[in-house]
């Protein structure tokens, strides 16, 4: 399999009027983690445009384009210190290029007051542990959904350095 050829994007802040596409991109990303859970009603299928454009108006919201097209988003939202961190989402067309750990490091600097990072994918999404282990996030504990599932918390404290 050769590599995709290179693309160069930006990452930006996302305006209220990003809502639609964001939302819309979201429902894209998440199709593969929900057939891997067999779950369609996990919350970024079911979030409405108005909660994205909510969340964007009152939190931290990044976008990356390339030129005009929407490649990906991801949220952070600062909790005691701790930045939250998001639905970080990138277009499956444009998926193993480096955008999400753009996007990963972009919401990072955007909270330099933050004194650590947390963030939470599903147990089996092996490709979304390996890229927050990739840079510096370490499984803190594991909370069950159902008999088949859990959700894997990850902690970065403010600072790490990365392992690319």
């Amino acid at each position: 399999m050769t590599a995709p050829p290179p693309i160069t994007w930006t990452v930006a802040d996302a305006e209220p009027a990003d809502a639609e596409a964001i939302h819309a991109l979201q429902i894209v990303a998440y199709q593969s983690e929900a057939r891997r859970y067999d779950n369609w009603s996990i919350p970024p299928l079911v979030e409405s445009v108005a909660s994205v454009r909510d969340h964007i108006e009152r939190h931290v919201v990044l976008k990356a384009l390339i030129g005009d097209r929407l490649a990906g988003s991801v949220r952070g939202v600062v909790e005691d210190g701790v930045c939250l961190v998001g639905r970080l989402i990138v277009d499956p067309e444009l998926q193993q290029r480096g955008i999400g750990a753009a996007l990963l490091a972009a919401i990072e600097a955007r909270h330099p007051q933050a004194t650590a990072f947390e963030l939470f994918t599903g147990d089996r999404s092996e490709g979304n542990l390996r890229l927050y282990r990739r840079h510096g996030y370490v499984e803190t504990h594991r909370q069950p959904v159902s008999s088949e599932v859990s959700l894997v918390f990850l902690r970065k404290p403010a600072g790490r350095a990365e392992a690319t």
